[in-house]
């Protein structure tokens, strides 16, 4: 059943109502609920409409070629649930039941429903781990891959009629729009293409096609009861659930009950009341994220983020599944109002699952990202490593390319990393601790790997395993696994990389596979012209203050993408940059940032790093299977959302494009940017060595099979909108140079999927994060826009700082596109957060351009009426 919450007011990421805060900035309001967009006009619920400020005059008599940004006109949609009421998947597929009998060992003494198949000893060999008789209780986490045969069968032809219907209601979609093109009136266009966008469903499926049925993660506890009439003195009994969902951890509070149940009551109706009551548990008020949604609350603590969803699926529950009734009938029942509340923070879904009469609150995360299993701490592994190495460094010996990318004193994280990267066999040991330990260690390291966006890591982890094991484990490559035996230290031949988490020191086996030959991308750094250079170069024009003054003290200036010195400049003696990254990890965690804010450090490092791959492979090979580059268009249609307006009095006409002619070549450029070609240089060849080790694994595969099935429901493929931002932030442009880029993004950013995936892009993009607020952008200069002004604070405007120095760009036609990308995403249900962290310096500047523009607009049309 769903968890009954008061209704409250939306609130932005300060706490305070959107409607209060909006009241500051115009006039000229209208409520949330009059927005065209469907998503976000659902606020029902609150106590107060949600208002926002817009200056909307969409003139009939569009004189001197100044159209105005169209508000997309589409049909309403439903909001689809993660876990639909009518749905056929359970929750929990299986619950089992081992013990230990002193003549038979580790013995299965029930499975329900029906047996899961397999090895029965086996099974209850891992639940059952070993020194379990010492510890009263104990948890373990184990993966099944489930032979599913039938269900690849039954799951091939859900996804062929998926096709069918999609191609269908394109169809019908093709007709309808031909039918309402005379009905669009005052400049508004039909906005649909972005809705298939929201509509991806195939893409979890495609995503198992490719490494086969999702796996079984089975989360198991131990109980060990003192009991001297048994032989042994102590009765060892283990109960697990066997669930296709990745958030496993919610099923402790239930699992420790239902134990203590099956002491009382060994029978299986003990096992079907549980398997019963965790099935029951609703989820259908969890509304469908995309992946660039998915990616945005990732990032943010806002808790009231995309809150217009839920409120969206709230209404459509209590309307029937309706969508065209955005709110609850003025006549339905109170009672029925009362039962939905939306949740108090919407990176979770409060629900309650009924069981043996107490009422157990769970907390299912609402955006799950790839490799991200159960509950663990990055916080807790990194300071298990992190403080030895710190107190007393060790020389790793021996050392090895792909592994100690910055020497002998390479830090352990940063070991593990590319350990992970280059797909050597890991073991984490935990000699006298819990299996627990173990477990959460293996998986905090596939998601440090993954960072939500590689693939391959938890289906070849075994988050606990035993030497009666070891054969199968030697079996599959670059195994990472979590063991208690100690016996594992002694034999070198059956990892690369030993992590000891009792004492927190990593080991490298002296019999590790050698790197030979040397690759070709690291002899195409020892040629002549490639060569990086033993000195830190600042880029031309860069000397004394800001941008020059934060490459000199070693800061970062990537845009988030992790933390390498760049700018031209490197730390001494840390060429890739990991030393000053690891620094920044070490300060959030001083500052308790919090864990959140430490995975997504890990999530810039990991995109960061593949984007190094695709322009180190496109140097050295020609080419990359990494990207996909913008593919130029001849006469492209003119954007609706920029102005082809004649220049003011004494301003020179623009050449930068605006639609209807061929991009330049610098807005179709793609790929990671730096800002001379020596720190392209020395950067790559740091990363060389890891990233060759990278390029023959299976992370590696499955991230080209991402890129090209993703790219089809990319919403913006003609531009690299991460690199035309990096553009913006890293390098000093001129006012032609800044005036394309902005147009070019301004152009192609105007449908609600384009808006969220330029948040994802600045969203993981915020520089100064990675190393904690030391140093700010409050020097900045303005590059390219033509301003003279200053910045603000650290993540100013949550990454719409960069975009929002589009307003103070010397030609009108740039700060007046600028300002109208700024107004929808401000009219964005995720955009309204960012845009209500500019800070008023930039909101002043917005209102002054928006009624600059209303002032042309209405002495055109007064001239225009006159003539």
């Amino acid at each position: 059943m769903a968890t009954v919450l008061p209704a409250r007011p939306n609130t932005n990421s300060t706490g305070t109502t959107s409607s209060t805060a909006s009241r500051t900035l115009s006039t000229h309001q209208h409520t949330l609920s009059s927005l065209s967009d469907p998503a976000s006009a659902h606020s029902y619920t609150s106590s107060e409409p949600v208002h926002l400020a817009t200056h909307r005059h969409i003139s009939n008599g569009n004189t001197n070629g100044i159209p105005r940004p169209p508000t997309a006109r589409r049909r309403q949609r439903p909001i689809k649930s993660q876990y639909p009421a009518n749905g056929t998947e359970k929750h929990v597929e299986y619950i089992l039941v081992a013990s230990f009998d002193i003549d038979r060992g580790s013995v299965m003494e029930h499975q329900y429903p029906g047996p899961v198949g397999g090895d029965e000893h086996m099974l209850a060999e891992l639940m059952l781990p070993d020194q379990t008789h010492l510890r009263s209780q104990d948890w373990t986490i184990f993966f099944l891959h489930k032979d599913a045969a039938g269900e690849e069968d039954e799951e091939l032809k859900r996804r062929r009629k998926r096709r069918r219907r999609r191609k269908q209601k394109e169809g019908e979609e093709q007709s309808e729009a031909g039918a309402e093109d005379g009905d669009d009136v005052d400049g508004e266009v039909e906005d649909g293409d972005e809705d298939e966008i929201e509509d991806d469903d195939d893409a979890s499926s495609d995503e198992e096609a490719f490494d086969g049925p999702p796996l079984v993660y089975v989360l198991n506890l131990v109980n060990t009861k003192q009991d001297h009439t048994v032989k042994r003195g102590a009765v060892v009994k283990a109960m697990a659930v066997c669930t296709r969902h990745s958030f496993l951890h919610i099923y402790r509070p239930l699992l420790l009950l239902a134990l203590e149940q099956y002491f009382a009551n060994p029978v299986i109706e003990t096992l079907a009341s549980l398997y019963n009551a965790v099935n029951d548990m609703d989820l259908s008020l969890m509304p469908r994220l995309n992946t660039y949604e998915r990616f945005i609350l990732q990032s943010s603590d806002a808790k009231d983020l995309f809150l217009e969803k839920f409120e969206a699926i709230i209404a459509q529950r209590m309307t029937g599944g309706n969508p065209a009734l955005t709110g609850p009938s003025p006549t339905m029942n109170p009672s029925q109002r009362a039962r939905y509340g939306l949740p108090r923070d919407t990176h979770e879904l409060e629900s309650v699952v009924p069981y043996a009469g107490v009422p157990i609150p769970v907390k299912v995360p609402t955006a799950l990202l790839p490799e991200t299993v159960g509950d663990f701490s990055l916080v807790k592994l990194i300071t298990t490593f992190s403080t030895p190495h710190a107190t007393s460094p060790q020389p790793f010996t021996p050392t090895h390319p792909h592994l100690t990318t910055s020497g002998a004193l390479t830090h352990p994280i940063i070991v593990l990393l590319n350990a992970l990267l280059t797909q050597k066999r890991i073991i984490f040991l935990g000699h006298n601790l819990p299996s627990s330990d173990v477990a959460e260690a293996v998986l905090g390291a596939c998601a440090l790997a993954s960072g939500g966006l590689l693939r391959g890591f938890t289906r070849h982890a075994f988050p606990y395993t035993d030497l009666t094991k070891i054969d199968d484990l030697l079996k599959v490559p670059g195994f990472i696994a979590g063991v208690t035996n100690p016996a594992f230290a002694h034999k070198t031949e059956w990892w690369d990389v030993l992590c000891d988490l009792g004492t927190g020191r990593m080991r490298i086996s002296n019999r590790i596979e050698a790197v030979s030959p040397i690759p070709e991308g690291v002899r195409f750094f020892q040629q002549p012209g490639h060569l990086p250079s033993t000195t830190a170069t600042s880029a031309p024009g860069t000397t004394g203050a800001g941008i020059s003054a934060l490459a000199a003290a070693g800061a970062s200036l990537s845009a988030g993408l992790g933390g390498s010195g760049l700018m031209g400049t490197t730390l001494a003696g840390d060429a890739t940059g990991d030393a000053a990254f690891m620094a920044g990890v070490l300060r959030a965690i001083e500052e308790r940032h919090g864990e959140g804010a430490v995975r997504r450090k890990f999530r810039r490092w990991v995109v960061k790093f593949t984007r190094l791959a695709a322009a180190f492979e496109e140097w050295v090979y020609g080419a990359s299977m990494l990207v996909i580059a913008p593919t130029p268009t001849s006469n492209p249609p003119a954007s609706p959302y920029v102005g082809d307006n004649s220049p003011a009095a004494g301003e020179p006409k623009s050449t930068a494009n605006n639609g209807g002619a061929t991009p330049s070549p610098e807005v179709l450029a793609h790929g990671y940017v730096w800002p001379t070609p020596q720190s392209k240089t020395n950067e790559l060849a740091a990363n060389a060595t890891r990233i060759e080790g990278w390029r023959s694994t299976r992370s590696y595969y499955n991230f080209v099979q991402d890129t090209a099935s993703s790219y089809p429901r990319r919403p913006v493929k003609g531009l690299d909108l991460q690199h035309l931002h990096d553009r913006l932030a890293k390098l000093r442009l001129g006012s032609e140079q800044s005036g394309a880029i902005y147009l070019a993004i301004c152009g192609s950013v105007g449908g609600e999927g384009e808006i969220g995936e330029l948040l994802a892009v600045v969203g993981n993009g915020v520089w100064g994060d990675d190393f904690g607020g030391q140093h700010s952008l409050q020097h900045a200069p303005l590059g390219g826009s033509g301003g003279g002004g200053g910045g603000g604070g650290r993540g100013q405007g949550q990454g719409l700082f960069y975009l929002a120095l589009g307003l103070f760009h010397p030609k009108v036609q740039v700060r007046e596109a600028v300002a109208g990308l700024l107004g929808r995403v401000r009219e964005h249900e995720a955009g309204r957060h960012f845009w209500m962290g500019v800070g008023r310096f930039v909101q002043g500047a917005w209102e002054r351009v928006e009624r600059g523009r209303d002032a042309r607009v209405r002495a055109a049309e007064e001239e225009g009426a006159e003539g």
